[in-house]
């Protein structure tokens, strides 16, 4: 066999040699990728337009029902039966708390009628289900000799004199709302606001970032006090600070963006080179911001994570651009056909593994949960861009740029270099004696972990939103809920359905009663 046909070519990507139809894939879109370049850098340019416009429209976007599975049985019920189950569903709990002393006095539940009155306009809020002492829904009820008796917590015509404060203590020991509405130390009462997914009268989605907005102007920052203090808790707070942490997202971006630039330039010795590939990998975020926007997705507060996903897929393809770029001037081709070659040795792997990424980010789909399906959606968005802003534009750019000299001279140097000896040894893995081994050493770290596994918890562990920080105002106000209240807002519902007119039949109502003794 002649030295011609046993060198191994350079120029081409060994495995297109044996798979035909890759190689004429490839073959063909480099052909028109390098022949239409200002076409595509064109095309490219004006899409990147749009989607930048696109981009500047996105909002928060966040949902109760797109956090849950609503195809599961418990969760379908609930939202079958919403209207009837809208105070225990999205509520908002927002606690009184009176620092000195307890909650019977004039001050104090002047102080509460105007949080109620507050919470009562804020736009979200199921105006008809709003509970706290001075509505109308929140009743005692006595059975005496004469009859049922029953009346609002605080009386009409309440003046704040000792003998209304001591009639409002005996109506809320009647009522039973001690531990709901009211603290066990009697020290604090509650506000419970339930909350309107979409607005009935304009159809508008509850905006929670402004709504925890409005509860923290219009509530705590009003309210609280040296006498008095605020506490709020519910999916909507949560949700609502994650929104405004967000915003402290662009700034470790920046910072991100920042620092990947440095140890780009400090690794590739060539500037050009470098802000070339940075501009097409946050092209591919902007590119994908565009698209969400398009589709009618917005950001929520998991969602928003994505792009640094995409720019960091970006760059660790694109570093392969730059080193093969370098590679092949430093070998003597020109400027455009190192361009060619790059493209050449890296278009089909790169193109797979970016799709192999793709495909496994689009298996989250299975799970029936919106927020998690609109993560996999927009992160397989991402990656699909990043093929097209890596694989097709920055070869298109550096064909025109090319790499410095001092990013040659560093290649050549590299070649030259003899490689350090932790790389003959991780080499010798491949040898078959020396493979053994690493397996060995893997079936036992497996072994290990699987033990290990076993102990895994799934599932919020501590109390409060794992999502913020333990110390954060948050989960503060969760664990002054927990010490100071017996119920929490995770409520079990069992909904019993009868024909129509039989709610009310002895054989229901026997069967509801020996449900609820045995519950």
């Amino acid at each position: 066999m002649t030295e011609a046909k046993t060198r191994i070519r350079t120029d081409t990507d060994p495995d297109l040699l044996h798979h035909h139809t890759a190689r004429a894939i490839e073959v063909r879109v480099e052909a028109l990728l390098f022949r239409f370049r200002p076409l595509i850098l064109v095309v490219m340019g004006l899409a990147s337009l749009v989607f930048a416009y696109l981009a500047t429209g996105l909002e928060a976007d966040a949902s109760f029902q797109k956090m849950v599975p609503t195809g599961h049985p418990y969760i379908a019920n609930t939202l079958k039966y919403q209207s009837e189950l809208r105070p225990l569903g999205n509520v908002v709990r927002v606690a009184v708390e009176a620092v000195d002393g307890d909650i019977y006095s004039q001050h104090f539940l002047e102080t509460l009628r105007k949080v109620t009155d507050e919470i009562f306009y804020i736009p979200g809020v199921d105006r008809g289900n709003l509970k706290s002492l001075w509505t109308p829904n929140v009743m005692w009820y006595e059975v005496t000799e004469e009859g049922m008796r029953n009346g609002v917590i605080v009386p009409q015509g309440f003046d704040g004199s000792e003998r209304m404060l001591a009639e409002v203590r005996t109506n809320v020991l009647r009522s039973g709302r001690v531990g709901s509405l009211v603290a066990s130390d009697h020290r604090s009462a509650v506000v419970l606001a339930p909350l309107l997914e979409v607005d009935p009268q304009t159809g508008a989605k509850l905006d929670y970032g402004r709504f925890s907005e409005q509860l923290e102007q219009k509530v705590r920052d009003r309210f609280q006090d040296g006498t008095v203090r605020i506490h709020i808790t519910g999916f909507a707070k949560i949700v609502g600070d994650l929104i405004a942490g967000a915003k402290v997202i662009l700034i470790f971006f920046g910072v991100t963006f920042v620092l990947t630039t440095a140890l780009l330039l400090w690794y590739s010795r060539c500037l050009r080179s470098t802000l070339v590939t940075v501009f097409c990998c946050g092209l591919a975020v902007l590119w994908q911001l565009g698209i969400v926007k398009l589709l009618g997705f917005g950001l929520d507060p998991y969602s928003i994570l994505v792009p640094f996903l995409t720019f960091a897929i970006g760059v660790s393809h694109a570093v392969q651009n730059i080193n093969t770029m370098a590679s092949m001037r430093a070998a003597g081709h020109s400027t455009l056909e190192a361009a060619k070659v790059t493209f050449r040795l890296l278009f089909v792997p790169g193109s797979i593994a970016l799709i192999c990424d793709a495909v496994g980010f689009s298996t989250l789909l299975v799970i029936d949960i919106g927020v998690i399906q609109e993560l996999a959606i927009s992160a397989s968005i991402g990656v699909a861009v990043v093929i097209l802003t890596k694989m097709l534009l920055l070869p298109v750019l550096m064909s025109y740029v090319g790499v410095g000299e001092r990013a040659i001279a560093d290649q050549r140097a590299k070649t030259r270099r003899q490689p350090r000896k932790i790389a003959f040894w991780i080499a010798r893995a491949a040898e078959p004696r020396w493979a053994a081994v690493a397996v060995a050493v893997a079936v036992v770290l497996l072994a290990g972990a699987l033990v290990a596994g076993r102990d895994l918890k799934i599932g919020d562990l501590d109390p409060g939103a794992p999502e913020l920080r333990p110390d954060s105002r948050y989960n503060r106000d969760v664990a002054f809920f927990a010490a100071h209240y017996a119920t929490s807002p995770d409520v079990f519902v069992a909904m019993v359905k009868t024909p129509p007119g039989e709610c009310g039949s002895y054989p229901v109502a026997a069967l509801i009663d020996r449900y609820q003794t045995e519950m």
